[in-house]
């Protein structure tokens, strides 16, 4: 079982999620806790009340709704009586079970799972703590449901669990409710698990899974007013249908959202940035790949996707690394210029393309990416082009030992000396 908590300052918007899915007939509700109506009397508005006459008593918390969701394994026939028994224990243990709670069951995804929506406001109006709740209380919780009931344990089929497809469009019925639910469950997997820091960097994650993220043309008046749009891309790249709005998604994934995570994402990916590195030297040395595909399909052994920018004439202006072990996302020239589309295809000893077929591109999505274009095709290079000197211009042994260093004109702070003023007689 892997258990999933998201908190945050809207009742409603949890609420009308888990109710939407109810009038589309891909869920149902299970049962109802601490509600002073059996759940046959209450209608919609009933059961969104009590939440939110209680998130009222303290206008001063702004973190008052609570929407978990409780995964189980694809081959696991689990009825929803049990499911039910399972959410009300679960909330036992973590200390909502003297809270409201609603429970519905999902049948729109490929494994069973239920969602359990509450708020964090007691009856006497103090404030459940959320603090590290994954941690200290969700997890002996999910340990001990698991041996209770025989469930299959998320560290050994937490992959299998939330295993993400791409979308099929040749499957979607456009302006029917699967395709925003589609996008829905990819952007619910990817916006908080991978550190991506441009909008370029998060489509490569997006694209793997036939979703693009686009802010539209700069004249239009979505880009005027910082809208983003999500749409279905088909096998090819090209999109397909309507455009969704980043709002009319349940966690609301608009620009400004993914924007914030920027920062933390950048400084959270330095940790890693020297492995991802080391591990692309170390395929250009070891295999010596001499296209961009063999170096493709290397990296991709060892867990790392490189997705390549080209436009229409088959040119790359950039290149994307994805690190698929720690979710990190790197735009070549983040890493460095010789993992640039420039640098890499230089040390690879491909042809770069000349100025005149290197005009101005259309960057995706206005990204931060410094690559420069080339030409991927392999040619016969003369030996200085690739990277070898002539022996004409070589430095001999005296040379080098005799050339000058480099040295800073720079000194430090500490070792200037003061000036002593003139006492003005």
């Amino acid at each position: 079982m892997v258990a999933i908590i998201n908190w945050g300052s809207s009742l409603r918007r949890a609420f009308q999620y888990n109710e939407n899915k109810l009038e589309e007939g891909v869920a149902s509700i299970l049962t109802t806790q601490n509600y002073p109506y059996p759940m046959e009397e209450m209608n919609a508005e009933r059961r969104l009340n009590l939440l939110q006459k209680l998130a009222g008593l303290r206008e001063d918390v702004l973190v008052n709704s609570v929407h978990i969701s409780l995964n189980f394994a694809p081959d696991e026939q689990l009825s929803d009586a049990k499911i039910a028994a399972i959410a009300k224990e679960y909330m036992d243990k973590i200390g909502f079970g003297a809270q409201p709670f609603l429970v519905y069951r999902h049948n729109d995804s490929g494994h069973p799972h239920c969602h359990i929506v509450t708020t964090n406001i007691e009856l006497d109006g103090s404030r459940i703590s959320l603090h590290n709740i994954g941690r200290e209380r969700s997890e002996p919780a999910r340990k001990e449901l698991e041996i209770k009931y025989g469930l299959v344990k998320a560290e050994d089929h937490r992959k299998d669990l939330l295993a993400l497809k791409p979308i099929d469009a040749s499957k979607l019925q456009y302006g029917k409710a699967e395709t925003k639910r589609s996008i829905g469950n990819i952007l619910d997997n990817v916006l908080d698990q991978y550190k991506y820091t441009t909008l370029a960097e998060l489509n490569a994650v997006l694209r793997l899974y036939n979703v693009k993220a686009e802010r539209g043309a700069e004249d239009s008046r979505v880009y005027a007013h910082r809208g983003l749009l999500y749409r279905v891309l088909d096998t090819e790249g090209n999109p397909v249908g309507v455009p969704i709005k980043a709002s009319l998604f349940h966690n609301r994934p608009t620009l400004n959202y993914i924007e914030n995570k920027f920062l933390k994402n950048d400084v959270a990916r330095q940790a890693h940035k020297a492995k991802i590195k080391s591990t692309i030297d170390f395929a250009l040395t070891s295999k010596r790949p001499k296209t961009l595909a063999a170096l493709e399909e290397d990296l991709r052994r060892r867990g790392i996707k490189m997705v390549l920018r080209q436009n229409e004439q088959g040119l790359v202006y950039g290149i994307t690394y994805i690190d698929f072990k720690t979710k990190c996302v790197f735009n070549g020239s983040a890493l460095g210029k010789a993992y640039s589309a420039k640098g890499l295809t230089e040390r690879l000893g491909l042809h770069q393309a000349s100025a005149d077929k290197t005009s101005v591109l259309n960057k995706e999505n206005h990204g931060n990416s410094n690559d420069n274009t080339v030409d991927i095709s392999p040619k016969t290079l003369p030996q200085q082009e690739v990277g070898m000197p002539e022996s004409n211009n070589e430095k001999t042994l005296l040379d080098l030992l005799l050339q000058h260093e480099y040295a800073s004109n720079a000194v430090p702070f500490e070792w200037k000396k003061k000036k002593k003023r003139k006492k003005k007689r």
